[in-house]
């Protein structure tokens, strides 16, 4: 047997202690800083389960044609949706792709600043990364437990938990896109007197973009990996049909939330791949 050099029991209990005492402290200061989330998903969840089903669908192959310019993938992006109703689970869907949306979006505004900050800043990536390295590895029920008891059970821990697990590609692919720009044309933007902030915005992230993009997607599809999870702690959507599916052994009833789970995946990747290949080419073209 191993020897025992320190008492993991006083460990976990010191563990244990300090969350109790930040959920006693501060759990009234976490529910009003996450309201404003909350609201959000709520909004966004009405007004997709309220629209009539073939607006949704004309509003998402609208918003895949100004991303690809293609009417087959606008043709084909709305043939998923309309997959899934046939499946009879638009209303479940519709929960997910809400819960996806806030997600991302939240997801996109965390991690492109924090992979700014990183290539500006040696010895904060020298933080992150360690950091990044645990997000990315950690098991997602580990962190589920402290995020549930600080929020509850339902959507907000969700959002969160979704956030942990999915935004460190995006801070990673972001940070490496600006450290890749060509040091050559830094300085000759250095040489027409643009100071630091005119090269981030003005040549750094434009080159970037094609990385950025790509963090994006893989953030999107990360986030979508975690609706099952996610569905443990009090989120609805396919995840919960997924998951109940499991538990009363439905195969028939798991296999197609799987596979409208893996339409929506399919939708995501394609239109975000596309607005990605579609700015690179213009940036390629401008440059």
């Amino acid at each position: 047997m191993f020897p025992e050099f320190f008492s993991t029991r006083e460990l976990r209990k010191s563990i244990d202690g300090s969350v109790d005492w930040l959920v006693t402290e501060y759990a009234d200061s976490f529910e009003a800083l996450t309201q404003p989330f909350l609201t959000l998903l709520i909004w966004l969840e009405q007004l997709l389960r309220g629209a009539p089903w073939w607006s949704v669908v004309l509003v998402i192959a609208g918003l895949t044609f100004a991303a690809s310019r293609s009417w087959l993938m606008s043709a084909g992006m709305a043939a998923l949706l309309f997959f899934i109703g046939l499946l009879g689970l638009w209303d479940q869907g519709m929960q997910t792709l809400a819960l996806m949306l806030v997600a991302t979006g939240l997801s996109v505004t965390i991690g492109i600043p924090v992979g700014i900050l990183m290539a500006s800043y040696d010895r904060f990536r020298k933080i992150m990364l360690p950091l990044l390295d645990v997000m990315q590895t950690m098991p997602s029920f580990v962190y589920l437990i402290p995020v549930v008891m600080l929020f509850g059970l339902g959507k907000v821990p969700a959002i969160f938990a979704t956030i942990i697990y999915a935004v460190p590609p995006l801070i990673r692919l972001t940070d490496l896109g600006i450290r890749l720009v060509d040091p050559d044309v830094l300085e000759a933007s250095r040489a027409f007197g643009a100071n630091r902030r005119q090269q981030m915005l003005g040549v750094q992230l434009p080159l970037a973009l094609p990385n950025i993009m790509a963090g994006i997607n893989q953030t999107t599809m990360m986030a979508l990996a975690m609706v099952v999870v996610a569905s443990m702690i009090g989120a609805r959507g396919l995840g919960q049909e997924v998951l109940i599916g499991i538990n009363r052994l439905e195969v028939g009833r798991g296999l197609l939330a799987g596979l409208a789970i893996v339409a929506l995946a399919i939708l995501f990747d394609r239109v975000t791949q596309a607005l990605g290949q579609r700015l690179s080419a213009g940036q390629k073209e401008a440059s």
